[in-house]
């Protein structure tokens, strides 16, 4: 194999957050763990949420995440920078911010050197436009690709957004649009559209930083990144950890519409099975097609904020979002649960 000649893809069995563990079967993995008790412990792995978060003073409190995966890039140099992003997200999603990150690398004994440099310069590249530093990191032999990082963030304790503090009137927002995964899915068959795979390319390597810095200007309640277990998995998890439901509107959100003709075609990533086994049962989709739902089951990689603002503040935040984001959507509402489904997906009277 040359310098020239590596497609990362081609080395790897699956892709970006489409191989993470499904989120039921990661729940029975966790199951009767001990969990210790820090009363400065303020998010820990127990609330599903997206980083944990440390206070180690009145003022200021860590936020620490990690996450890394197979490759979903021909690309080193790209692959290296939408797995940084990814990485980064977790804590934009806390509303904090990135500060200090850690390499995690597995690399094939013979994958060329300058693929691996690549790869690492787009790591590099990306934390860098994050305003956080790599400070050093670990690496093994391995015989596919992997790629990642730990992420340490600031965030003050007052400020946390988590999962799991959702209201009743809040309004939901959305800063990606939907259907990453079956479009890097389509382009390892090579039936995605050049223009399908640039588009993907450009929203994984887009940080959500513009979104964080709107977001903690207005009276957001809750927050959480899609990414692997797709909007509807991610948004399942923010209904049950708010003691919520939620009514999202399709026609409202922005589905690729190469993605959504692929799925009608059955062109689909094996994470969206796991992801609707998961949240299906919590789930009324009522008259929306079957393929519009696959599209909001799709595991994201680096995916856009869900975000759940106070409703006074949802136009003045969704505005300013249109100026920051892939794609500023306003896409449902919070409302109290009364039993049944957490999530209902509905068409506009």
């Amino acid at each position: 194999m040359s310098e020239m000649e590596v497609k990362l893809t081609k080395l790897a069995s699956c892709a970006g957050c489409g191989a993470k563990v499904g989120a039921g079967v990661l729940a029975q993995l966790l199951e009767g763990l001990q969990v210790h008790r820090d009363p400065k412990l303020l998010v820990g792995f127990d609330k599903s949420d997206d980083a944990s978060v440390y206070q180690v003073a009145p003022d200021l409190a860590l936020v620490q995440t990690v996450d890394f995966f197979p490759p979903i890039a021909d690309d080193p140099y790209t692959f290296g920078q939408i797995a940084a992003a990814n990485a980064l997200s977790d804590v934009y999603a806390m509303g904090g911010e990135p500060k200090l990150c850690l390499n995690l690398l597995c690399v094939p004994k013979d994958m060329p050197h300058k693929a691996v440099h690549e790869l690492l310069r787009g790591g590099y590249d990306k934390v860098y436009e994050a305003g956080a530093l790599i400070t050093g990191g670990h690496s093994i032999l391995d015989d596919e690709p992997k790629y990642g990082l730990c992420v340490t963030g600031f965030v003050h304790p007052d400020r946390i957004l988590t999962n799991s503090g959702a209201r009743p009137g809040d309004v939901l927002l959305l800063t990606k649009p939907l259907g990453v995964g079956i479009l890097t899915t389509a382009a390892k068959a090579e039936l995605a559209s050049p223009a399908g795979q640039a588009l993907a390319l450009r929203l994984m390597t887009t940080l959500n930083k513009g979104a964080r810095d709107c977001m903690v200007r207005y009276r957001v309640h809750a927050c959480t990144d899609v990414t692997g277990f797709g909007l509807l998995g991610h948004a399942f998890e923010l209904a049950q950890g708010s003691d919520g439901a939620l009514t999202l509107y399709p026609e409202d959100m922005d589905l690729i519409p190469e993605a959504l003709a692929l799925a009608k075609e059955g062109i689909l990533p094996e994470g969206m099975y796991r992801n609707r086994a998961f949240a299906g049962p919590g789930v009324d989709a009522g008259v929306i097609p079957l393929w519009v739902q696959d599209v909001l089951y799709d595991p994201q990689t680096a995916g856009g904020l869900l975000i759940a603002v106070d409703p006074l503040d949802a136009d003045a935040l969704l505005t300013e979002l249109k100026g920051a984001v892939p794609s500023a959507q306003r896409i449902g509402v919070v409302e109290p649960y009364r039993g049944g489904a957490r999530i209902r997906l509905r068409k506009r009277a």
